[in-house]
């Protein structure tokens, strides 16, 4: 079968994934029979369109990254009179670390999302976790879905991206660093907070983006601002991670995005895998081993070729 035209979203199957790069085009095969799909939120995992579950790190599949050969904990970012709260990790010998600005998806940062950081620093990068979501009180004791959307959903675009500013500009300050090498990666509410921050953060180098929709407003000063608004503002490798049985973004909102980008952007890959929202969060029943694992390699050899080369 040839290849997609440019623009295209390509649906990954097992027999293709082993020769994928991010940063060529991906292509399809003519043996999908053999995909092996998992059942994705499960019943009682669903209680909002494109959210599962409250965090539980119970589940079997969850994986526990150590901090050996680690720097990692909490810190403060102090804002004019506002300290934000931060996780880092940063590997505690050698120099020279690129920064890897990691979005969390609307519980804040929680287990997943710092044990995710303390993998990215364990491949070589100063990660660093804001808590975007504390100004309002934060959502990391809060289990309804609702009431967290609530608050997630009005956060100012403005103040999003000014935190995630001062996150970068902390970063810089730490020991170690390649401050002149920055990314940004994130989940779900994070995938969508990603494209806004690579298409408006003068410091973004390289962006990969987790099942974020690309219609999800950000209340602006201005009027709210989605992802369609800003993708030709997107001018840096960027990187998409999608599930094809995903209805938050659907398979033809990431169409529509994957050729905005494009028109603007000549380093662009949309991977969409046999999976559902949440794939890469082991805490979730939503959770794709096989699709969390090549998405991992993927988005690790993107930021390896985009930060460190």
């Amino acid at each position: 079968m040839d290849g997609p035209k440019i623009g295209a979203v390509v649906a990954c199957a097992p027999q293709a994934i082993e020769a994928f790069h991010p940063t060529r085009r991906l292509f399809m095969t003519d043996d999908t029979t053999s995909l092996t799909r998992r059942q994705v939120l499960k019943a009682g995992g669903v209680t909002f369109a494109g959210y599962a579950m409250a965090p539980d790190r119970a589940l079997a599949d969850a994986i526990t990254t150590d901090t050996q050969g680690l720097v990692a904990g909490e810190a403060e970012v102090p804002i004019g009179g506002y300290k934000l709260p931060v996780y880092e990790a940063r590997p505690a010998t050698g120099g020279n670390a690129p920064i890897l600005l990691v979005i969390s998806e609307i519980w804040g940062v929680h287990e997943y999302v710092r044990d995710s950081t303390r993998r990215f620093a364990k491949e070589g990068y100063y990660a660093i976790a804001p808590e975007l979501f504390k100004r309002e009180g934060g959502v990391g004791h809060m289990t309804n879905v609702q009431e967290i959307l609530k608050i997630v959903l009005a956060v100012p675009r403005e103040q999003v991206l000014g935190d995630s500013q001062a996150a970068i500009d902390f970063a810089k300050t730490r020991p170690g660093v390649r401050a002149d090498r920055v990314g940004v990666t994130g989940w779900c509410w994070g995938g969508s907070t990603t494209i806004q921050i690579a298409g408006t953060l003068p410091d973004i180098k390289a962006a990969a983006a987790w099942y974020g929709p690309p219609a999800r407003p950000y209340p602006g000063k201005n009027g709210p601002v989605t992802g369609f608004d800003v993708a030709k503002d997107i001018k840096v490798p960027f990187l998409g991670l999608y599930g094809e049985k995903d209805q938050n973004p659907k398979p033809e909102d990431v169409q529509r995005f994957a050729a905005m980008l494009k028109e603007h952007n000549k380093n662009v890959d949309i991977v969409m895998f046999p999976a559902g929202h949440g794939f890469h969060a082991d805490y979730r029943q939503s959770y794709d081993a096989w699709s969390a694992t090549q998405a991992w390699k993927l988005c690790t050899d993107f930021f390896n070729k985009n930060l460190k080369a």
